[in-house]
């Protein structure tokens, strides 16, 4: 009877691992938006050189699961948004996707999870929001019918879930009214009926750049030992030492109030850019490299901290990104959150096991930008831009308004010297000084940067933006 006893908990233990029975593990998101990157295969060595235990990829690229084959590196697989629809009602398109991305890769590449679209509840989404549970059903199923036992599915969102004007403080936190009862609630349901996880794509440096004079640097950056800042919950007691805890909460309890308190939590995403356009405050490398050393030594240490609604809990965590991806649209900070060169060196040191000790890092540059810039600001051609492009963005640019071009035209001030080069310069800085007020980025597919140098020349005078 002991022995059967045994066996039967043995057996439970394997369905529902407990959370302290769970290795803590960081690992690291790999994009593949750039036009200079290593191989798959060199990729993976530079994984396993920086120990990332865990890898969440984009895309199901065929060349990196291959090249993953006989690793310890336990993999994540995003299904695309546009496909969720379709394979929301379709179990057959669903079988036959898991069959091709999946299904060959197994067990030999150590696939744990498919992720189910990304961000699908937030605003921009909303098309899609009635398909997501119906969409995760019909992947789960796919998961069972090939035998693909170790494979949990999930979807990441991002932290707009939560109804801001109550982000403050956690235990008020609810879910968007919007989403809460018919999209959340079955959501929570299968989560839990598959106990799996609530993936978070999670960035304190979002909403500190979005608010610097009410958030303390020191807590976004999780700098608890440099830091005085403090906040107690008035409703729960609860005292918090760094956002990032605040934010989780903010879930957690959001959860809790529609009745499920215990699923888990895995942050799918986080990280700090490194670099970023002249008014991307805060967009530096002692800021990215003080975050997510942070990071590695909250969430691998022993025993595990958790947060403080959820003590001793381990959350599994990545960061975002193996690489600078150049090729990424928005703003610049974007395509600066990389953590090695293409050569796989460090763009500043990191040891993801948590064993390094802090005095053993190297010093970092001073931070130059925590404070808003204040004055001038250009768009003009960025380092590295395809001359070959310029062209075809400037006409592109002076077909949207023919007078911002007005001036690099044939006897006007700034035609001369006739320099495809600075007529684009200006051609940006017009074009995005006209229309930022409506959202417009200074990007142009990758060709422009900011810069607060004023590039006009001779009685040329390029259109600023005053910030």
């Amino acid at each position: 009877m002991g022995s059967i006893l045994l066996s039967l908990f043995f057996l439970l233990s394997i369905a529902s691992p407990s959370r302290a029975a769970i290795s803590p593990h960081i690992g690291v998101c790999y994009g593949t938006m750039g036009n200079y990157l290593p191989t798959p295969s060199k990729s993976v060595q530079f994984l396993q050189k920086i120990k990332a235990k865990q890898v969440k990829i984009y895309n199901p690229d065929s060349e990196i699961l291959n090249s993953l084959k006989g690793t310890e590196i336990q993999v994540t697989i995003m299904v695309p948004n546009d496909l969720i629809i379709n394979i929301s009602s379709n179990q057959n398109l669903s079988d036959q996707w898991v069959q091709t991305n999946v299904v060959p890769f197994y067990p030999d590449t150590m696939i744990r999870y498919l992720l189910v679209g990304n961000q699908v509840l937030s605003y921009h989404s909303k098309p899609l929001w009635p398909y997501l549970v119906p969409a995760l059903n019909n992947v789960r199923s796919s998961v069972r019918k090939f035998g693909l036992h170790k494979v949990k599915v999930g979807t990441p969102l991002a932290m707009d879930i939560v109804d801001s004007s109550v982000l403050l403080p956690p235990s008020n936190a609810t879910f968007r009214s919007d989403i809460s009862d018919n999209i959340m609630n079955p959501l929570l349901q299968f989560l839990s009926h598959t106990n799996s996880y609530f993936f978070l794509d999670l960035y304190p440096y979002f909403e500190w750049a979005s608010n610097p004079t009410s958030i303390n640097l020191d807590y976004a950056l999780l700098q608890v030992k440099n830091s005085s800042y403090k906040y107690t919950d008035p409703g729960s007691g609860l005292v918090y030492t760094n956002l990032l805890d605040q934010m989780l909460d903010s879930v957690v309890f959001s959860m809790k109030k529609l009745g499920y308190p215990d699923i888990r939590l895995y942050i799918a995403e986080t990280g700090w850019p490194h670099s970023g356009d002249v008014d991307q405050i805060g967009a530096n490398i002692y800021n990215a490299a003080t975050y997510n050393r942070n990071v590695v030594k909250k969430f691998t240490a022993k025993p595990p901290v958790g947060t403080p609604a959820r003590p001793g809990e381990v959350i599994p965590v990545n960061i975002l990104s193996l690489f600078n991806e150049n090729q990424k649209p928005g703003p610049s900070t974007e395509r600066h959150f990389g953590l090695l060169r293409p050569n796989g060196s460090y763009i500043y040191d990191l040891d993801l096991t948590g064993k390094k000790p802090e005095w053993a890092y190297g010093p970092l540059p001073v931070a130059w930008n925590n404070e808003p810039y204040k004055g001038k600001v250009w768009c003009v051609i960025g380092k590295g831009a395809n001359f070959s492009r310029l062209g075809e963005a400037i006409k592109w640019a002076c077909d949207q308004d023919e007078n911002l071009c007005r001036e690099i035209q044939p006897g006007r001030k700034c035609y001369k010297p006739d320099s495809i080069i600075l007529h684009a310069s200006y051609v940006f800085s017009s074009y995005w000084a006209h229309f930022r007020e409506r959202g417009v980025n200074c990007w142009f597919n990758g060709l422009a940067v900011q810069t607060s140098k004023d590039p006009s020349y001779f009685s040329c005078k390029f259109p600023s933006i005053t910030i």
